[in-house]
């Protein structure tokens, strides 16, 4: 089995010059995370979800007050694309993505052909648990970082970027876990305000016109999404005990792109799409 046997086709494309917003429009229509970027017909470049929501959170005040549907792509894209041929194995493929530290590797033989992602080579693991054996505990990284369900994106982005991390873990009052925040949902999520800002919902703010009296409305104020407004929830978590290809099914089945790792009511892990990538080396 080879690259060509288990990569994405077709691959989806956008120009340079077109707006972030058109990006973010085709990544919703046909449910996908990564558009290779092309230059007059040459591809130049590769965008993911997870660089719109990074280059955003991180733009100069010039490009906040810059409307979304005005910064072009080739603003957040990667201009450096490494690509495979499909006759690669897959092992070359899972080590090209874990070298280099990308998620999407374009396939191409005189043209592009197709692209490999994580999911592919998830999928490929899903699908062959009688040849890999190893244990979700085996794989999975310990270290969790976590925010309060009522922190801030800006507070959540910043802890993704100060950890090096692609997700977060989200906790209640009494410290329980009650939903998981990716780089990939954020994308989306801040994307949504064609002005650049970070997305903000109303709430009604009461009084009482006396003490045990009935509430009555006040005003509404503006405040910032929290971390409960853009959370998965429940959280789907995985057994440390299960083997990584029951681990890559349920990931594959749920749509997820990581498992928090339970150990009875506790979570002591995450294991993510690129902890199952090792698994084939």
């Amino acid at each position: 089995m080879n690259v060509a046997d288990i990569m994405s086709s077709p691959v989806y494309v956008i120009n340079a010059d077109e707006p972030v917003s058109y990006a973010r429009k085709l990544m919703l229509r046909y449910k996908i995370s990564t558009l290779l970027v092309l230059n007059e017909g040459k591809m130049v470049g590769i965008v993911t979800k997870s660089d719109i929501t990074n280059r955003l959170a991180q733009a100069e005040p010039l490009w906040r007050r810059r409307p979304i549907d005005q910064v072009p792509i080739k603003l957040l894209m990667t201009g450096s694309v490494i690509t495979i041929y499909p006759e690669a194995s897959i092992f070359q493929a899972a080590s090209l993505m874990l070298e280099n530290k990308v998620h999407n590797i374009p396939v191409v033989k005189n043209e592009i052909v197709g692209i490999v992602t994580r999911t592919d080579l998830v999928r490929y693991v899903a699908e062959h648990s009688e040849e890999i054996k190893t244990k979700v505990s085996k794989l999975m990284t310990e270290d969790i970082v976590s925010v309060h369900r009522h922190h801030t994106i800006n507070h959540v982005i910043d802890e993704m970027n100060r950890n090096e991390i692609e997700r977060v873990i989200v906790k209640d009052d009494a410290g329980k876990p009650v939903g998981i925040i990716s780089s990939i949902s954020l994308a989306l999520n801040l994307l949504t305000d064609f002005q650049g800002e970070l997305s903000t919902k109303n709430i009604k703010m009461t009084r009482k016109s006396a003490p045990g009296g009935q509430k009555v409305y006040r005003y509404v104020r503006e405040v910032p999404l929290t971390a409960e407004d853009i959370m998965i929830s429940p959280i789907i978590s995985i057994d440390v005990n299960e083997n990584v290809s029951a681990a890559a099914k349920k990931m594959i089945e749920e749509g997820v792109t990581a498992l928090p790792v339970s150990d009875g009511e506790d979570i002591v892990g995450i294991l993510s799409r690129t902890d199952i990538m090792k698994s084939i080396l």
